[in-house]
């Protein structure tokens, strides 16, 4: 039925030797969105999508992806799924077009590559190796290899680790384009702010469960994540004269920075009032709303970067 996800997980176990990578994870997918799987390194989101793609055996649960199981049906089911993977490589002296053409071949039917080629910006790049190509190109080359079999699913894994900022910038609107072609993309990211710009819904992941599933909106809203207010201070700024107010649950001083957390709608119209008044001089004064991160931060009692790091 066209309202059945194109992607179900259920109960999906893997574990290597004495370490469980995916602890009984269970979501869908439903046709046209972006769904990411999130968190840190180790959580478990490349083993998922590899269990997704066919890659890799489950120990564990069901997994249909098109209604098909990905380890039974694999040669019905890779026509129809396109993958970029995390380590992805080509031998350096391939060029653009040349790679395209052979993974063209490999098909039963393909799309035209060369309008795909110029459409992802590698027109001008087409007779590059793929060692001289940048690492933007790179990624833009692999996720042309991943569409050139017109497939109704796309998995991205980790597509954006490495970019700069301008070329990470540039994947997200790929990615969107992508989506507006009538695409179904699951992807994984441990970038907080690229699931927030892109994604439709996340599962959230760490150590192998998911700890939070929905849009973005709502887990951050559903999560009650304070705003809070950031401004320069001159010496001598008394926290008193903010955390007395009705919105206000903490303020912090942080050598000439203040911090003012709170929930109500009128914390920025109480905060400025209360400066006004006091005629405290301040500076820079800017509001930062909740993210992911925060929420990540809530239920886990660590940060993305300690996650990373531990």
């Amino acid at each position: 039925m066209q309202d059945d996800p194109v992607v179900a997980v259920a109960d999906l176990r893997k574990v290597y030797g004495l370490v469980t990578a995916v602890d009984g994870i269970s979501f869908d997918v439903q046709r046209g969105e972006i769904f990411g799987l999130i968190g840190p390194n180790g959580a478990g989101k490349t083993t998922t999508i590899e269990c997704i793609e066919g890659l890799r055996r489950r120990d564990g649960g069901c997994v249909k992806v098109l209604g098909l199981d990905p380890q039974n049906d694999a040669d019905s089911l890779r026509p129809r799924i396109g993958a970029q993977l995390q380590e992805s490589a080509l031998q350096d002296r391939l060029r653009a077009w040349e790679a395209l053409d052979l993974f063209a071949s490999l098909y039963g039917k393909s799309v035209d590559w060369e309008p795909l080629l110029a459409h992802l910006g590698l027109g001008g790049s087409r007779d590059t190796p793929f060692a001289k190509l940048s690492g933007g190109q790179k990624q833009r080359l692999f996720v042309a290899l991943a569409l050139v079999h017109d497939p109704e699913i796309v998995l991205l894994d980790e597509l954006t680790t490495g970019l700069d900022p301008q070329g990470r910038r540039d994947v997200w609107e790929l990615i969107a384009d992508i989506r507006s072609q009538g695409k179904t993309i699951v992807l994984t990211t441990h970038f907080m702010e690229e699931a927030e710009r892109l994604c439709d819904r996340v599962a959230v992941l760490d150590r192998g469960r998911i700890v939070a599933l929905g849009s973005p909106e709502a887990l951050i809203r559903e999560l009650g994540e304070e705003t809070r207010i950031v401004f320069s201070i001159d010496h001598g700024f008394a926290r008193e004269s903010l955390a007395s107010l009705p919105s206000v649950t903490r303020v912090e001083i942080i050598g000439e920075r203040a911090i003012v957390h709170g929930h109500s709608d009128s914390l920025v119209v109480e905060v400025v009032n209360a400066l006004s008044r006091t005629g405290f001089r301040f500076r820079d004064f800017r509001t930062q709303q909740p993210t992911l991160e925060d929420v990540f931060l809530r239920l886990t009692g660590r940060s993305m970067q300690e996650r990373e790091e531990g």
